[in-house]
């Protein structure tokens, strides 16, 4: 992509999700991510009901009268977005690429966190490891993240979330809140990675689709093509068994990552690429509230 385009696109992207995050989600982000510290604020006299543990017996020495140790929850976050750059990324139908929603929700967390104060870092991946950027703080660092969300090319066409989950788990040794943001179309086996990745870290899933990958319609027949492995073939999408074969891969595939995201007790949302992410976000965020 050119440089003035891709300028404009960073531009616009920042315009929208900025003020989304100004204006609607910033009381919401705040109260349903929290710090998971504790820091020291300060100490005051003893009063009646406070706990003797948090006495600090240095300065009540020192002043030969009681004074308590007064901590604070550590707001400070540490923000990580797992993003899934593989190829079924860029499929699309209706309103827009899943690859076009994937950046405006990443952006728009971004822009939180960094009106929290939070850290925020990015980790692409396929079926490997595509692009790593550790978390800091400012707007020059989040218009660099947009800048690759839009532009970065990854290698490898695949996907690979289990490798991804243990990368976050080995390289992000202080606690996070880890966005995973994926269709999940070829997820499989990561339960074990995602409930230890969940131990760690405060982990949230994410999934974009678009509604023709829920059901086939009736236009006889297709020529599909996998976009992560290549392969074609004809599918008669006008027979009604065939549709409901399908249907039913999909509700199947949707209760397995159902049942994943509630055995490793991950908070999760689904969202169309034809739906209002606004309004999915702030139910996923009361949620958590």
């Amino acid at each position: 992509m050119e440089t003035s385009e891709l300028l404009k696109r960073v531009r616009k992207i920042e315009i929208k999700t900025r003020g989304l995050s100004q204006n609607i989600f910033a009381g919401q982000y705040h109260t349903a991510f929290k710090g998971r510290g504790m820091a020291f604020s300060e100490v005051r006299e003893y009063q009646y009901g406070d706990d003797i543990r948090s006495i600090d017996w240095n300065v009540t020495a020192r002043f030969n009268h009681p004074y308590v140790k007064i901590f604070e929850e550590e707001r400070e976050l540490t923000v990580m977005l797992l993003i899934d750059i593989s190829g079924s990324r860029m499929f699309g139908t209706d309103i827009q690429l899943k690859k076009d929603m994937m950046t405006e929700i990443a952006a728009t967390l971004a822009f939180s966190a960094i009106q929290n104060n939070d850290k925020i870092g990015v980790i692409f991946f396929s079926d490997k490891l595509e692009k790593f950027i550790p978390p800091k703080k400012g707007k020059k660092h989040i218009l660099y993240i947009i800048r690759e969300l839009i532009d970065f090319e990854p290698e490898n066409t695949k996907t690979n979330i289990p490798d991804a989950l243990r990368y976050l788990t080995n390289v992000i040794k202080k606690r996070s809140t880890a966005f995973v943001i994926s269709d999940f179309i070829d997820a499989k086996d990561f339960q074990t990675d995602l409930t230890i990745a969940n131990r760690r870290h405060d982990v949230v899933a994410i999934q974009v689709y678009d509604k023709r990958e829920t059901e086939l319609p009736p236009v006889g027949l297709v020529r599909v093509k996998d976009a992560e492995t290549g392969d074609e073939r004809l599918v008669d999408a006008s027979s009604k068994a065939v549709r409901k074969i399908y249907r039913d891969w999909w509700l199947h595939q949707q209760g397995i990552l159902k049942d994943a995201f509630t055995k490793s007790n991950v908070d999760s949302v689904s969202i169309s690429t034809d739906q209002d992410y606004v309004r999915s976000l702030m139910g996923l965020f009361n949620l958590r509230n």
